[in-house]
């Protein structure tokens, strides 16, 4: 068994409602040093695990669906969402939330004998669910990639590499880090939904986001090139990619997300129209459809 991580149970008040008494029977929440689990449901697992800046509340209109049939563990990285403890003077974050994350998965699902869970993982969390199937390939079952790709700089070129990307994120890096807590840039929401409503969401969410651990996160996203390790992802993934052309010409599109997994066997890449990044709030009930069918190995 890898290292155990140190999992707490929060205990709720005693005297609570009785509505609160209802969730306190329906779910947990589990302290690690990386991020919290929230637990929800029962039946096969899915780990849910959200992209730079955002909670766990993504997941939402998810959760309630999946948590009926299944058991739901919904992940927010400390510094969004929770307190950031660790993570905001952390110069090596990703991996270390990768391993975490896998040993959690170990301890808490597959060395209790249940099965490898499905993975969902939106930007971020798809980096970290590909970088999981790829180096501890017993903890998943499948993975469903939204929106991410396996090394950022490709969508400034076909021939970017993580050296030539390394000065400038090492500028933004700095720049975001320096940020007050609450500030936002109104111009990189554009890019993150197609709706004024999405985006606001996703500027309130960005709000509560600790900018040093936004700043080395993105970073390090920008500078982690996993091109060479798809070969070794043995378990289906579905990857979602959106399609805005008032953004970018779909092919376009299309010729960065297959060039991005050409290495990826087992990937299966699915457009899903009049969307940006945040498919889960511009095309909800598309998206819940994709995860339905990816949980019920579809394709």
């Amino acid at each position: 068994m890898r290292v155990l991580l140190n999992i707490i149970a929060v205990l709720m008040l005693l005297n609570a409602a009785s509505v609160h008494a209802q969730e306190i029977e329906s779910h947990k929440i589990l302290e690690g040093k990386s991020f919290t689990v929230l637990v929800e449901g029962d039946g096969p697992d899915v780990v849910l695990i959200p992209g730079l800046a955002t909670p766990r509340d993504v997941w939402k209109p998810l959760r309630a669906l999946l948590s009926k049939t299944h058991r739901v563990h919904s992940v927010q990285i400390r510094g969004f969402g929770d307190a950031p403890q660790s993570n905001s003077d952390s110069d090596a974050l990703l991996d270390a939330i990768v391993l975490e994350l896998a040993d959690y998965i170990d301890d808490e699902i597959t060395d209790k004998g249940r099965d490898a869970p499905s993975i969902i993982g939106h930007s971020l969390g798809g980096l970290s669910a590909m970088i999981i199937a790829a180096r501890y390939p017993s903890e998943v079952s499948q993975i469903m990639v939204v929106d991410s790709l396996p090394f950022f700089g490709l969508l400034f070129g076909p021939t970017m590499t993580a050296d030539a990307m390394r000065p400038q994120a090492e500028f933004l890096r700095n720049s975001i880090a320096s940020q007050p807590k609450g500030q936002v840039d109104e111009r990189g929401l554009l890019v993150q939904s197609i709706s004024v409503q999405g985006r606001e969401q996703v500027k309130n969410w960005s709000k509560t986001a600790d900018p040093k651990v936004m700043a080395q996160l993105f970073y390090e996203v920008a500078t982690t090139d996993i091109r060479g390790e798809l070969p070794a992802i043995t378990a289906p993934i579905m990857m979602l990619y959106p399609i805005d052309e008032t953004v970018m010409p779909p092919t376009r599109i299309k010729a960065i997300y297959e060039h991005g997994y050409s290495n990826a066997k087992t990937a299966t890449l699915i457009p899903i129209k009049d969307s940006r990044h945040f498919i889960m709030l511009d095309q909800n009930e598309i998206f819940n459809r994709q995860v339905m069918r990816f949980l019920n190995n579809q394709k």
